[in-house]
């Protein structure tokens, strides 16, 4: 059995969608322990000009799923930014992890060649499958995982390096 692009991309979108559940239930264990807003942190940030923690999980889960749509070749849905609860968080992801688990294996067939085309008002970018995967999908999707990981934790939210890595 050879390791292929979906071996390198689903598992590892679900296992951050998986982590991005875990850290909302975190927030609210967080919140509700100290009688706090858990607004406050899901509209937390790193820093005034970066994305808040709802954003960075709306921009992951568009990471993910736009990799498994592309690379199988499918039309990516569009999801409106529209989430201002850790309910309609959840919603979210579990939306994005329902597109994810309907991808097969065999729609990944011609995955290393497939072109794929990225264009914004200010720039295009064209890949190859490979290097979509290397330098575009799993880099940003490990951002935004991160970033809003780091939210919670410099928010106080008491979570370690096993609550990102997961199961």
């Amino acid at each position: 059995m050879s390791f292929g692009i979906y071996d390198a991309t689903i598992p590892v979108y679900k296992q951050g969608l998986a982590t991005l559940l875990h850290l909302l239930d975190k927030a609210e264990e967080h919140a509700n322990a100290n009688s706090i807003d858990v607004h406050e942190l899901i509209n937390g940030k790193l820093a005034p000009d970066m994305f808040d923690f709802k954003q960075q999980i709306q921009i992951a889960c568009d990471m993910a799923k736009g990799g498994a749509m592309r690379l199988s070749g499918q039309e990516v849905p569009s999801h409106a930014d529209t989430e201002t609860t850790v309910a309609e968080l959840r919603a979210r992801i579990q939306k994005v992890l329902a597109i994810i688990n309907s991808v097969t294996v065999e729609q990944f067939a011609n995955a290393e060649a497939r072109d794929i085309k990225m264009v914004f008002p200010s720039i295009t970018f064209e890949f190859k499958g490979p290097r979509f995967v290397t330098y575009w999908s799993l880099p940003n999707f490990f951002f935004h995982v991160t970033t809003a990981y780091n939210i919670l934790r410099h928010q106080g939210v008491a979570i370690g390096k096993p609550d990102f890595l997961g199961q």
